[in-house]
């Protein structure tokens, strides 16, 4: 990986440190019964090796800069939640593939390069709605994510337990070292991008349309090297980064470090941390703990957030105004982002502060069926997608991404989609203990439906 060059002047806020969060309200934190057995557990994780470079992300800082100049595409994806018993080879496996699938569409759609940036290797806690949940009279802590407890519904599995954070980076090393594998072994090869197939695409609507592009590109890559001479290797290998939630805030305070011949802090559990929906208030723990760590940052904007709160938020995050630091996650839902989305876009823009817009169609579209189901109409994830470019065209700005819960099994819990799966489908594959997720199918058909609508305004 080449490293890039600092960027020049780094400027850091001199009233920050790693623990500056604890004076503010930390909201969405796990209450722990036994206070000495969490210090020794964040004791024992402050000891541990990092599970991401500064150079990694310093690397994706410059990417993320260049997608705001609208020289790459984000392509941001994967578990809404991930479970410690899916820490295997085939689980992730099957999450890379499907990444990679959907960055070779939208390469050769785009025409540019696509940073791959999987919600994987720590996305091990979740927000909820309430610090407790009560089934037939019975109340007890609600499921936070296998770093703090079980999903299942008994007083021993929702126990907050503080040994699960050093199980979570032992899983998200884990996943990280066989990513790192698999990617530097070939997996990504474009010289061979058919080795990449899934045994659905056999059963699947979009078979041939993904095989032609496969073999296309795979065609050109070796027309290429005729032309030159030499091998390409560059396109052997693929970058992939991993984000999560900053959401448990002792855990990733013990994982920011500083490292040597750089200055400031950065979170090495993951190269791009994102503030959630319920963290993004002005005085909240979570803005202070990002305020001052190097990394990229994501901030989620759903439709209660005024354009005031916004470019606050934006003040101070990125005082000022680095290419690389912001990314703006739009979760409008298909019927409000037309209203919501545009004061928003012509705020920023006016203000002039650089970002990049990514939109996350997934969210904001999530709604529960009469079984008590929680699903997600895919025909409204594309809706919510193809008025998003229409927004942010109209509105005198560029989409540079999109964030997607998604996996590489074979599950039902989005209705719709080249096979159109009906509620009736759901009981089938439904696997997340969170948040419907789209299957690799339906993935596929997104990534296409985003090339196209580029390709549309393109002209």
């Amino acid at each position: 990986m080449n490293v890039p060059s600092q960027p020049a002047p780094i400027r850091l806020p001199e009233d920050w440190s790693p623990v500056s969060w604890q004076s503010f309200n930390a909201s969405q934190q796990a209450r722990y019964p036994d206070q000495n057995a969490l210090d020794e557990a964040l004791k024992e994780l402050a000891d541990l090796p990092p599970l991401v470079t500064s150079w990694e992300i310093l690397s994706l800082r410059q990417q993320v800069a260049e997608a705001q100049r609208g020289e790459r595409f984000v392509l941001q994806g994967g578990d809404c939640a991930e479970n410690f018993d899916e820490c295997n080879s085939q689980v992730i496996t099957n999450r890379l593939k499907v990444l990679l699938q959907m960055s070779l569409t939208l390469i050769h759609g785009l025409q540019m390069p696509v940073v791959r940036i999987g919600r994987f290797a720590g996305q091990y806690a979740k927000p909820r709605s309430s610090d407790t949940e009560t089934r037939d009279g019975v109340t007890l802590p609600s499921y936070r994510g296998d770093i703090v407890n079980s999903p299942e519904f008994t007083a021993e599995a929702r126990h907050p337990d503080p040994r699960r954070l050093i199980r979570a980076h032992a899983c998200s090393s884990l996943t990280m070292n066989f990513v790192r594998a698999l990617v530097d072994g070939g997996f990504a090869d474009l010289h061979h991008p058919e080795y990449w197939d899934l045994s659905w695409l056999d059963h699947s609507p979009l078979a041939d349309e993904f095989r032609t592009l496969a073999e296309g590109i795979g065609r050109s890559v070796r027309f290429m090297e005729t032309v030159s001479g030499r091998r390409a290797g560059s396109v052997e290998r693929a970058e992939f980064f991993t984000s999560h939630e900053a959401l448990h805030l002792h855990y990733e305070q013990a994982l920011t470090r500083q490292v040597p011949r750089q200055v400031g802090y950065f979170n090495l559990s993951t190269h791009f941390p994102w503030i959630g929906m319920r963290t993004t208030a002005l005085e909240d723990a979570h803005v202070e703990y990002c305020r001052g760590i190097r990394n990229p940052i994501g901030i989620k904007v759903g439709p209660s957030v005024s354009a005031a709160h916004l470019l606050e938020l934006l003040e101070i995050l990125n005082p000022h105004d680095e290419p690389g630091r912001i990314a703006l996650i739009h979760r409008m839902g298909a019927t409000g982002i037309e209203k919501h989305l545009p004061p928003l876009i012509r705020a920023v823009g006016d203000a002039g502060k650089t970002v990049l817009w990514i939109c996350d169609p997934m969210h904001g579209n999530t709604e529960t069926i009469g079984s008590g189901i929680k699903t997600r109409r895919f025909r409204n994830i594309m809706t919510e997608m193809d008025l998003a470019f229409d927004c942010h065209r109209d509105n005198g700005s560029r989409l540079g991404g999109v964030h997607l819960e998604l996996t590489g099994e074979n599950v039902t819990e989005c209705t719709g989609g080249a096979r159109d799966l009906l509620e009736a489908d759901l009981d089938r594959a439904y696997k997340s203990t969170v948040d419907p997720r789209l299957n690799y199918e339906q993935a596929l058909e997104l990534s296409m439906m985003i090339v196209r609508k580029h390709q549309n305004h393109a002209r």
